[in-house]
């Protein structure tokens, strides 16, 4: 696996960073790329989503993580959503246009509010291949009754859902309920005691590593079924 760091227009005459995973022996257009977004509370630097991204690309999934405008800058309050949207929108179509890429096909996603931009992108009609949710931000901490949820059910490309039994931004059974109701194929993954960011306590007998080895499996499983056969 080899890392390149990267700076792509935000969309609005700025820049944000981004680093690329390459496969060893990375060839263009083996291979889907995915592209991950970070959380609101945290950067591309947060080891979940470093893990994630460099054990797809160990095993042949190119992939790109990036920081919105806001951690960029180092300021801790998000962005505006259409400024997120903007964003991720602008570095979508330069992973298309780089000859360098050319990847068989994109999966876009990330961690919790990364996650959830890229499902607004595609409902929007920005074409992909699929999404990849770690840890999808389906209601506020506390109050199942606010889902976020309307937007999915017009997205038409394979999802897949990372959730953890204690996460308080996500249900299970709500997350269930909302799955149900889409038209999308769909998948579930559940990590036992993880909770938004699939942290898992001691007692579990299991460490980090694991977990985040665990969701990077699953993932990969995931994109030879779906993308790939």
């Amino acid at each position: 696996m080899t890392l390149e760091s990267r700076r792509f227009d935000d969309g609005k005459g700025g820049y944000v960073s981004a680093v690329i995973a390459y496969p060893d022996g990375f060839v263009a257009g083996r291979a889907p790329l995915v592209i991950l977004a970070h959380g609101a509370g945290n950067d591309m630097t947060h080891p979940l989503l470093s893990a994630v991204h460099e054990g797809l690309a160990m095993h042949g999934y190119p992939c790109i993580k990036f920081n919105f405008p806001y951690t960029e800058q180092g300021r801790r309050a998000p962005d505006p959503e259409h400024a997120l949207e903007t964003c991720y929108r602008s570095i979508v179509a330069a992973v298309r246009a780089e000859a360098r890429l050319r990847p068989s096909g994109i999966v876009i996603g990330g961690k919790s509010l990364g996650g959830r931009i890229a499902s607004q992108l595609v409902a929007q009609g920005t074409p992909v291949d699929g999404l990849l949710f770690l840890g999808y931000p389906l209601h506020p901490p506390g109050k199942p009754e606010q889902v976020r949820i309307a937007h999915l059910t017009r997205i038409q490309v394979p999802m897949l859902f990372f959730a953890g039994t204690r996460d308080p931004f996500c249900t299970l059974d709500l997350l269930r309920q909302t799955m149900q109701k889409l038209t999308a194929p769909t998948t579930l993954h559940v990590i036992a005691d993880g909770d938004h960011s699939f942290a898992i306590r001691k007692r579990t007998g299991r460490t980090q590593r694991e977990v985040y080895e665990e969701i990077v499996t699953a993932s990969a499983a995931w994109l030879r079924r779906t993308l790939t056969g």
